[in-house]
């Protein structure tokens, strides 16, 4: 029988995930010679060809798309015994590590932790980081983090066969207006109305790409007046009349008294959350019990925008 080894097959969907050998061996704390011996002990122990030269480079053979596909099962399977493990010994009480993105935290991870806390029942311990919403899901791969919490923009395919995927209400976009801004208080406001502004945001990175899909949607591409990426400082440049910004309504903690949010009800603007664990790790109770609670706190914010 061909012998599969763990510990040599996340080695090499790491590369698979990477790129580089050397990529490979900084995100496992390796070195590169190490990752190349320990890929090449698994190529003899598979009998087959994991990886081919590309001028300095490498890449992994047909082989070895082979051998992930049936590995990705594998590792699903041991997240499942895992899972089942510590909701044995634990039960619910067990360590949920959740990397969130910046606006996320206050708006949803909090008000789960408060959620679980004011249960009667044991639960589990929230251990909180915030990471870049391009950064957590190469945590959640790479086994920092149980949970992540990202934008659809920098999340992988569906299919993905290393994560489960759980739905997340969209957070809707409002725009800030200075409060003496022309148009801060006309009816039925439109993005288009907002066209010639000077608009405020990221250089870079899914807020820029986030604003400039909504005005294109809505028929053209916003100036760039200035670029920030934290909303404390768009919202001091939109107060001082220095341009316009679309605003999630999660980040609604940072809003400014000179500062005016219109709701764009015909256009309805969205980014899109997505959740997401290892496969296999969603059936442990703590990781359940977080799950469950950040889907109330979803449901709960939906609920409140359609009355806005």
């Amino acid at each position: 029988m061909t012998e599969w080894d763990v510990k040599k097959l996340r080695i090499l969907r790491t590369l698979s995930e990477r790129g580089t050998v050397t990529a490979t061996a900084e995100a496992l704390l390796m070195t590169p010679s190490a990752v190349s011996q320990q890929l090449s002990n698994l190529a003899r122990q598979l009998g087959v060809p994991l990886l081919e030269a590309q001028g300095r480079r490498v890449r992994l053979t047909d082989a070895a798309h082979l051998v992930l596909r049936h590995a990705e099962a594998v590792f699903a399977q041991l997240e499942r015994a895992d899972a089942e493990l510590t909701g044995y010994l634990r039960g619910e009480a067990g360590e949920v590590r959740v990397g969130a993105f910046s606006t996320a935290v206050p708006a949803l991870v909090v008000p789960a932790v408060l959620l679980l806390r004011a249960d009667d029942r044991p639960g589990p311990s929230v251990r909180v980081r915030e990471a870049e919403a391009a950064e957590a899901f190469e945590l959640l791969s790479a086994g920092d983090v149980d949970l992540a919490l990202s934008l659809a923009a920098h999340a992988p395919a569906a299919h993905d066969p290393r994560f489960t995927f759980l739905p997340l209400p969209a957070d809707p976009l409002d725009v800030a207006l200075p409060a003496g801004h022309r148009l801060a208080e006309t009816p039925g406001l439109r993005l288009a109305d907002l066209a010639g502004e000077p608009w405020i945001f990221g250089g870079s990175g899914p807020w820029s790409e986030i604003t400039t899909a909504a005005c294109q949607a809505a028929g053209f591409v916003p100036e760039q007046a200035h670029s920030a990426a934290g909303w404390t400082a768009i919202l001091a440049m939109v107060e001082a009349g220095m341009g316009v910004a679309l605003v999630p309504r999660m980040a609604s903690a940072e809003r400014r008294g000179g500062v005016v949010m219109r709701v764009l009800e015909a256009d309805l603007p969205r980014r899109h959350v997505v959740m997401a664990v290892r496969q296999g790790a969603e059936g442990g109770p703590a990781v359940a019990r977080v799950l469950a609670a950040l889907q109330q706190v979803g449901a709960a914010r939906e609920a409140s925008v359609q009355l806005i």
